[in-house]
């Protein structure tokens, strides 16, 4: 795999009719200092990550999103990468 990786997933449309988009970009050539590339709500909101700090969002996010219960339905689905 050379390149750029994306990996994308909307929310389902809430009471109001809009969903919220979620992308994540992993540089894997690694040329970059910040390999990780997540923008939440159509890239509005980005942050660039090392490495090691994307391990430590994953780890944290994952055991506070635990908290909240089962994952919802349109979580269970199988997201393949694209290269745009």
């Amino acid at each position: 795999m050379n390149g750029r990786r994306f990996y994308r997933l909307r929310t389902p449309n809430d009471d109001s009719g809009t969903t919220t988009a979620v992308s994540v970009r992993v540089d894997v050539d690694r040329a970059d200092p910040y390999p990780v590339y997540l923008a939440v709500g159509a890239g509005r909101r980005r942050m660039y990550l090392t490495d090691g700090e994307a391990w430590a969002l994953w780890r944290c996010l994952s055991e506070a999103v635990a908290t909240l219960g089962d994952p919802p339905d349109h979580i269970r689905t199988t997201i393949r990468p694209a290269r745009r």
